[in-house]
């Protein structure tokens, strides 16, 4: 692992987002391994919610998937790591409380929770597998604004 990926570890573990990442994954009776990076894949989530085939908790990606298939997608687990870093620079669970506000952002631009939210732009929509249709918003220009003439 690089130092940014261990320093993320180390932060999620201290911030809590990567023991409630492993409770969930537990509680839904989850296959849980080693994955790449410093994460954790946890494989064979059949719970109705989140309807994502993916979804992380702290360093814990957690795939519908079942285990072996779980984790081989490498577009999707670098969307899903994205997301374990923005667990650790929100400084954990509070990530989850502004995931919401930006996901209900997002479908008030575009009518879907994806679209306009900011963590999932970041995240990279295609990686992820959304589509983007955030019909808002509008591309600008590199520079400050002000058009020459």
């Amino acid at each position: 692992m690089t130092p940014a990926q261990r320093l993320r570890q180390v932060a999620n573990a201290l911030n809590l987002s990567t023991l409630l990442g492993l409770g969930v994954a537990t509680a839904a009776r989850t296959t849980v391994s080693r994955g790449p990076r410093g994460l954790l894949i946890a494989a064979g989530y059949d719970w109705k919610l989140p309807h994502a085939g993916a979804f992380t908790l702290g360093n814990v990606v957690i795939h519908r998937a079942p285990h072996g298939v779980a984790g081989s997608n490498a577009v999707l687990l670098g969307h899903e790591e994205r997301h374990s870093t923005q667990y650790a620079y929100c400084l954990g669970l509070p990530f989850l409380a502004l995931y919401g506000v930006a996901a209900g952002w997002s479908m008030l631009r575009s009518g879907n929770p994806a679209s306009g939210n900011f963590f999932e732009r970041q995240a990279g929509l295609a990686a992820g597998g959304y589509i983007d249709t955030d019909h808002h918003r509008q591309d600008r220009p590199a520079g400050n604004g002000i058009e020459a003439s």
